[in-house]
């Protein structure tokens, strides 16, 4: 499995991190040693809101290739759900098996087109946004509409980090991997 993390300018540091941190680690501790994955981001350049720096690890390349694409969410999606090349390098998704944000990274999704007729949720704050580009929002911790999987706010990104460990490995890794973070697991 070929995983792409989507970063991007003004991007919330947990929304990516949360995640990254236990699905990495399905590899890093032995239970998918073929898991693969790159940062991606459209620009050189990546801060989250507070200024902090992230390098990518690949630059504006098409997204077909990978098996999951991950997106964050943050202030700075607010903009680019405008932002038509952006938009157009994120379509570059669409052949990819599965399709997940985190919080208002599933604004990023619609504005891509991927949640057309799906199931939905993000940050409580965005549900009005995020009607703009899917017909169905709800107030879920995780949504999971098949291809593609949502998760609503902060700091739910840890666990739709361990549902996804789950999904990919089985409930003795997720299980393990949570008490490997030293986190409750709640799903």
């Amino acid at each position: 499995m070929k995983i792409a993390f989507v970063i991007f300018e003004g991007m919330t540091a947990l929304d990516f991190i949360g995640i990254y941190d236990p699905v990495t680690r399905l590899r890093t501790m032995d239970f998918k040693p073929d898991l693969e994955w790159e940062v991606c981001a459209y620009s050189a350049e990546v801060k989250d809101s507070t200024g902090l720096h992230f390098t990518p690890t690949r630059v504006g390349e098409p997204l077909h290739d990978y098996d999951m694409v991950i997106v964050p969410g943050g202030f700075g999606t607010r903009k680019l759900v405008e932002d038509a090349g952006f938009l157009q390098w994120l379509r570059s998704a669409e052949p990819c098996k599965f399709k997940l944000s985190v919080c208002t990274g599933s604004l990023l999704l619609g504005a891509a087109k991927f949640l057309a007729g799906k199931t939905a949720t993000t940050h409580r704050n965005a549900f009005n946004d995020l009607r703009r580009f899917c017909p169905s929002v709800v107030d879920r911790k995780i949504v999971d509409a098949d291809e593609i999987i949502t998760a609503r706010e902060v700091a739910s990104s840890i666990d739709l980090g361990l549902y996804l460990c789950e999904k990919m490995a089985g409930r003795e890794a997720r299980e393990r991997i949570c008490r490997q973070m030293d986190y409750q697991c709640s799903l």
